[in-house]
């Protein structure tokens, strides 16, 4: 199984034992160093014996003049603790008290000391992404976290990136350790936060040129837009609407793009919706669908082969999902 498919299969398993490797914290949290002095730090999904987030903070309490870091974690039998650090007179003290209930991130006496801390730092549960993010947007708290890429284009996530209220990190994690010791792979783990960092102010080095190779960027028929396939044929000569893949997110800059949407059907920028479509896949097996109205389409070509949708006798083709862009004028334009 390649590494999106054993992401999307922990993701119908609900498994969210996945430990962060210090190396990744350690490339990731020094971009970050100024933002922590003098601010209590919450790790909401970490148990401190197994946590390299909490020792991390831990051994650079002092360096990065932390005021305090306190960490809880989600036990299913109920027995959690909530554990905290914090400097009385020369030495650091950890006090470690149990939670009357199971540390569940959600539960009231884990959102009371969310209340009461200023940074939010964590690798939260795959499964419950959508969830902990809105949680975290509501709260007002500064963030660093860990999830899965696919999660910006979520209804409940994508609206704090298109208002530029979160982006996406420095890195990328690629393994995570299991608790039988087992490391897995995955290839779209990013981390996601409201920080700011110098490197989301950095433009896209722009090459490709769209007059001459207009055969290379097909339009959508349901989008008043055309395909770029990836992020490094995003055009130079070309002010209107992009579909780019949603690694874009990785490149983002916020002053020379403007993110319009995306091409799913709660976003609401289709320029058409198609009625009731039949899916014909390879093998020849047929079954009445909506998928074309849950991404971006174009008519079938004779050459295209697999998976096509029939509608209204005329045959189309599903693609990626896209986020929709369009480069920022030039002031004064």
């Amino acid at each position: 199984m390649d590494c999106n498919g054993n992401m999307a299969a922990a993701r119908k398993a609900k498994n969210d034992e996945f430990y962060t490797l210090r190396e990744d914290i350690d490339r990731e949290l020094p971009h970050y160093f100024n933002c922590f002095r003098d601010k209590v730090v919450y790790c909401n999904c970490d148990d401190p014996e197994q946590s390299n987030f909490f020792k991390y903070f831990d051994e650079n309490f002092d360096a990065l003049g932390l005021r305090g870091l306190v960490a809880t974690y989600y036990s299913p039998d109920g027995a959690s603790y909530v554990s905290g650090i914090s400097r009385v007179g020369e030495k650091l003290v950890e006090v470690r008290t149990k939670l009357s209930g199971n540390g569940d991130f959600r539960s009231v006496e884990c959102m009371d000391i969310l209340a009461s801390c200023d940074v939010v730092v964590s690798n939260p549960p795959f499964s419950l992404a959508r969830e902990y993010i809105s949680m975290l947007m509501e709260s007002g708290k500064a963030f660093l976290i860990i999830n899965n890429l696919n999660s910006a284009i979520c209804k409940a996530v994508f609206p704090f990136l298109n208002d530029n209220r979160m982006w996406l990190g420095n890195t990328s994690p690629k393994r995570f350790l299991q608790p039988d010791g087992s490391l897995r792979s995955f290839g779209n783990v990013v981390w996601y936060t409201n920080i700011d960092i110098p490197k989301r102010h950095r433009p896209l080095s722009l090459d490709c040129l769209y007059s001459g190779n207009e055969g290379r960027y097909p339009s959508y028929d349901n989008y008043d837009a055309i395909d770029v396939s990836r992020v490094s044929d995003i055009l130079y000569d070309y002010d209107g609407t992009m579909g780019v893949p949603v690694t874009f997110l990785e490149k983002y800059c916020p002053e020379q793009f403007e993110i319009l949407g995306v091409t799913k059907s709660w976003c609401g920028l289709a320029s058409k919706i198609y009625p009731e479509q039949v899916q014909v896949s390879a093998d020849g097996s047929r079954k009445v669908v909506s998928k074309l109205n849950d991404s971006p389409a174009r008519i079938r070509r004779p050459l295209d082969k697999g998976t096509y949708y029939e509608c209204n006798g005329t045959e189309y083709v599903a693609m990626y999902q896209r986020i929709l862009i369009r480069k920022m004028k030039d002031p004064g334009v």
